[in-house]
């Protein structure tokens, strides 16, 4: 069974408006709330973080919601701009 089938927080039987979440699910979360941190230490809303590190406005928000994940080579580069921001933006506006 796949991550995107298995339950890891069932639904709440008692709110109609509930539904279960996936391990999928709760990873995208804990990626989006792991990128919006980031964003928010270093000062940025979601547009001034996209220009400055050169992702595109509308995949940041939807990583930062949770509906997608991003891909292991931007998570890469997310480690990356999370160790060394401002060496990032030298490099970016060198280029």
């Amino acid at each position: 069974m796949s991550k995107e089938h298995m339950i890891a927080i069932p639904a709440d039987p008692d709110d109609a408006e509930d539904r279960a979440a996936s391990e999928a699910d709760v990873k995208r979360a804990l990626m989006g709330r792991r990128i919006r941190q980031l964003r928010h230490r270093l000062g940025f809303s979601q547009s001034e973080f996209a220009t400055r590190f050169g992702i595109p406005l509308a995949n940041i928000r939807q990583y930062e919601i949770g509906r997608t994940m991003p891909p292991p080579a931007v998570q890469s580069y997310l480690r990356v701009i999370e160790a060394k921001p401002d060496e990032v933006a030298q490099v970016l506006s060198a280029a």
